[in-house]
């Protein structure tokens, strides 16, 4: 009996000694420990209730305590998810409502507020020092689990992802999504046991669990694992790390700090961007400084990774590379693959691509060609080469510091405001963040809208990331001939 992740991932290391985690405090977690406390967790988990294809919601802080969950989740045939730890109690209700996880587990601080939505599902805590419920439970359990079978097709994850109208989507991931692109990824960056991962990015999104954490582990990569970024204990740790990956804020940040240099990164191997558009300028200042080009690649929650700039060859500013093996990407406008260069929609096809929408089969419907191309919505051109360039996105998607902001969802916040006639949100760009979310508000005729006011209600409302930069206040929105907003035109008069 075969789990294809798990013994992929995992299982390989169950008597590998190697240091796998070195955390902040300077403890050290070998591979065959890390082993030994996933079967412990997944013995918990089994004990709660939790079978093959139960969901498992996790809210709760960064830690090694919680990719052992990740693990476990696993081992006993469970689907792992992940949620950004800055969602509002009304945000956690609607993904626990449509996802109907088996277990919870999430902070013991937020655990008052979590179980008054959990409406009798098992709840476990979880915090960043390896305390709560479910490790408590975890010290007492054996440090063997007889791993659960899993098919290539059967769900690993589930991530929520979401557009700029409708509901948020749970993208159904299986282990053979997973498994594709860990092994495209690794043997296309050429991460081995020899690597040092700097890992600074959060866990509940694809880039930092699925990319970051499957590639090492499949590599038997070792991992220099942060709680954030921080600047101090980047530059500390490049000496001793080979490889990092970071979205676009982590190289302006870095590049703002003198310390950033030749020398500082004499050791290091490969630098990654990702879930945000790298700024050409970024790159080439980079160059300039430490003598290294950073790796742009393409990728979404969908699909995984989709494109990737070469690990030897030209890693060329403001692209984001050539197709993945195994992947075939193409360029598509009115249901016609575009001449080389002219901008169309990008789709991709591959084992990369996800098993559609849970509970959602008429927007996967949707998405999806006849043929079995997925649609991304994302705006490209090709070359000649392949090469794929992105210059905008079909929908309105505001990506700032890596995380998807989607501008339908906080213009119903604010114009559930009484003051607040209507309102658009735009993204603007923005040297540290990628974009910046900017807020154009139009008033009732006798309405009276103040910053704070506004900054009050949002904060009431929508995670931190999602909050707008800047708020500018209008007499009416611009419209074209047919009544729509003109997004572009607030763009360029705002940005």
């Amino acid at each position: 009996m075969t789990n294809t992740l798990y013994d992929a991932l995992i299982g390989p290391h169950h008597d590998n000694t190697a240091p796998f985690l070195h955390l902040g405090d300077g403890t050290q977690i070998t591979f065959a420990a890390f082993c030994a406390r996933a079967a412990q967790i997944a013995h918990v988990l089994s004990d709660h209730g939790v079978g093959p294809r139960d969901r498992i919601v996790v809210q709760a802080p960064k830690s090694a305590e919680y990719l052992a969950l990740y693990a476990a989740a696993l081992q006993t045939g469970a689907v792992f998810l992940p949620l950004n730890t800055a969602y509002t109690l009304s945000e956690v209700q609607y993904f626990v409502d449509d996802a109907d996880p088996a277990l919870i587990v999430c902070a013991p601080d937020t655990a008052p507020d979590i179980a008054s939505l959990a409406d009798k599902r098992p709840m476990l805590t979880l915090d960043a020092t390896a305390t709560g419920t479910l490790s408590t439970a975890a010290n007492a359990a054996p440090t063997g689990f007889n791993t659960v079978a899993r098919g290539p097709d059967d769900l690993a994850g589930l991530l929520y992802t979401s557009g700029t109208t409708g509901r948020s989507k749970g993208a159904m991931m299986s282990h053979r999504n997973l498994l594709s692109n860990a092994r495209a990824l690794t043997d296309l960056w050429q991460i081995t046991h020899a690597d040092t991962l700097i890992h600074a990015l959060p866990v509940f999104h694809t880039h930092g669990l699925f990319v970051a954490i499957n590639t090492a582990l499949l590599a038997g990569a070792q991992i220099r694992f942060m709680a954030s970024f921080n600047t101090d204990a980047i530059l500390h740790a490049l000496p001793r790390s080979t490889l990092m990956m970071g979205v676009p804020t982590f190289y302006t940040r870095l590049l703002a700090d003198p310390r950033l240099t030749h020398e500082a990164t004499s050791n290091m191997r490969l630098f990654i961007s990702g879930s945000a558009p790298l700024l050409a300028e970024t790159h080439r200042a980079f160059t300039d400084r430490t003598g290294h080009r950073i790796l742009e690649r393409y990728g979404m929650t969908e699909t995984n990774m989709i494109t990737s700039n070469p690990y030897d060859g030209d890693r060329v500013p403001g692209t984001v590379g050539h197709a993945l093996p195994g992947v075939a990407v193409r360029i598509r406008d009115a249901g016609r693959c575009t001449p080389t260069g002219d901008i169309g929609v990008i789709e991709v096809r591959g084992d990369n691509v996800f098993q559609g929408y849970w509970n959602q089969p008429e927007k996967t419907a949707e998405d999806m060609t006849e043929d079995g191309y997925f649609i991304t919505g994302d705006l490209a051109t090709m070359d000649a080469t392949g090469r794929v360039t992105i210059v905008g996105r079909a929908k309105d998607l505001i990506i700032s510091g890596g995380y998807n902001i989607y501008p339908k969802e906080v213009e119903d916040v604010l114009n559930a405001l009484p003051s607040v006639l209507e309102s658009a949100v735009i993204g603007v760009p923005d040297p540290d963040k990628g974009e910046a979310v900017v807020a154009v508000i139009v008033p009732t005729p006798d309405g009276q809208v103040t910053d704070a006011d506004v900054q009050a209600h949002v904060s009431a409302h929508l995670a931190k990331f999602k909050h707008p930069r800047r708020y500018v206040t209008m007499d009416a929105l611009p419209r074209n001939t047919m009544g729509k907003v003109q997004k572009t035109t607030l763009r360029s008069d705002l940005g």
